[in-house]
């Protein structure tokens, strides 16, 4: 008897194994049918949006990039950079918001002719080539390299200052007051953003410092330019060049971008000439800025 009950025990065991395996085997079998078939559907949108683009004249630049933001084109300075340098030197181009990451992770990109371009700088390179645009030929040799001295200053520096402030020091809260439409399920994602981009601030170096100090670092950046701007239109003189592309987008994003910040109050005050710089970039590249915005402001 004892040993007939721990056989039908030991069945009965096994039953409810074999019929949990089971239950396991069609709930994975499911999950793995709909990411199948989520994966077909993505890689068909993919597909069209490619084909649509493909449509387009030759030499007609497609720039990805995010959705239009509530006080500037971007809420970015990558986008705002390159949209800017594409009105400067007339190149023909259409915007995307269906697809701003790129090949590389980032935002923003291009197609031009088929070809798949990342990084805002190597795509004002190419294009410069392409279409044989060089904004800055008139300089001498010397104050091309003042120039590009102030881009990687405003880019690879004080930009980590932004991104802190936005991310990191306010938590990524200012965000609902530039940026329109951010998707419901955002705030959840939030926490996973932060880390990462605490992670790659750390990794940079600026985000290895005190909060104080990364603002004092970033306000020595912005008396830098502003000492060096004075009373010139642009940065190099009286014509614009493509380091003003990559300093305004910078400093658009501190000037409009930055509710609250140290930064916005310096840039109106101390550092006004910044901010007359930041509506003389607009006034010469974005006469049509107020349209650009979302909503526009018409």
């Amino acid at each position: 008897m004892k040993h007939a009950a721990i056989e039908c025990l030991s069945a009965f065991q096994h039953s409810l194994s074999s019929n949990h395996s089971k239950h396991l085997l069609v709930i994975g079998t499911g999950i793995a049918g709909l990411y199948l078939v989520g994966q077909v559907y993505v890689s068909y949108k993919r597909a069209q949006r490619r084909k649509k683009w493909a449509s387009v004249e030759k030499n007609m630049v497609i720039l990805h990039q995010f959705e239009r933001g509530k006080n500037t084109p971007s809420i970015s300075p990558f986008p705002l950079k390159l949209e800017t340098y594409l009105r400067m030197t007339g190149i023909p181009y259409e915007s995307d918001f269906e697809e701003p990451m790129g090949p590389k992770g980032k935002s923003p990109w291009i197609t031009l002719n088929g070809d798949e371009v990342s990084d805002s700088q190597l795509c004002m390179e190419l294009l410069a080539r392409k279409f044989h645009k060089d904004c800055s030929a008139h300089l001498s040799t010397e104050e091309q390299a003042i120039a590009r001295a102030f881009q990687i200053m405003a880019e690879e520096h004080l930009y980590w200052g932004l991104l802190l402030w936005r991310w990191i020091y306010t938590k990524g809260r200012t965000l609902w007051q530039i940026q329109p439409n951010i998707p419901k399920g955002f705030s959840l994602m939030l926490p996973l953003a932060i880390k990462k981009l605490k992670g790659h601030a750390y990794g940079q170096g600026m985000g290895r410092h005190a909060e104080a100090d990364v603002i004092e670092m970033s306000v020595k950046d912005l008396r830098a330019i502003s000492n060096f701007l004075g009373t010139k239109p642009f940065l190099m003189g009286d014509k614009a060049i493509e380091a003003d592309c990559a300093v305004f987008g910078i400093l658009s994003q501190l000037l409009w971008n930055c509710p609250d910040s140290p930064f916005e109050q310096l840039v109106n005050g101390e550092f006004s000439n910044l901010k007359s710089y930041c509506e003389r970039m607009k006034e010469t590249f974005w006469p049509d800025w107020d349209r650009c915005l979302n909503p526009p402001r018409i």
